[in-house]
């Protein structure tokens, strides 16, 4: 018997050629280099301890190459975040500029587009880096729960 059907044509993946490369797996990445560079660990260091060379932990980082789940989560236990820090505080900005096909309209994610962008990912800022980076040079524990507290005061006098 012939089947007359015609087939119908799958649309072949979409490619980091054609589009360039992901808007999540250059947010994943911009994650990936903020949890490295906040521990204070070179891209050589993390590539040895994860199994690869320094020159694709760039590519992840720059989101050229995608990161399999797998190697995803011998980044995350290297680094001591849960695998969802990667994809904290992504935004339709991120979302709304994927070449993707046949998703819904909304397809579970919070919407963040009206929060400042301070708010949308304060730990991708430079500041947050400087201030932690600043926090734990300090010489001492005690002076490290002093500054703490002193932050945590003017805040409450401003909120």
């Amino acid at each position: 018997m012939i089947d007359d059907k015609p087939k119908a044509r799958r649309r072949q993946p979409i490619t980091a050629k054609e589009y360039g490369p992901d808007p999540v797996d250059v947010h994943v990445g911009k994650r990936m280099r903020l949890r490295r560079t906040l521990l204070g660990l070179s891209q050589e260091q993390l590539a040895a301890a994860v199994g690869v060379t320094f020159q694709q932990i760039q590519k992840y980082e720059r989101g050229s190459n995608r990161v399999s789940a797998s190697r995803l989560y011998d980044v995350a236990r290297v680094l001591g975040v849960e695998i969802s820090f990667f994809f904290e505080d992504i935004g339709k900005d991120v979302t709304d500029g994927r070449p993707t096909q046949n998703l819904p309209e909304q397809a579970g994610l919070a919407d963040v587009a009206g929060l400042p962008s301070y708010e949308q990912d304060p730990l991708s800022r430079n500041e947050t880096l400087e201030l932690v980076r600043s926090y734990w040079k300090l010489p001492s524990s005690d002076m490290r729960k002093n500054v703490l507290e002193l932050l945590r005061s003017m805040g409450r006098r401003d909120g």
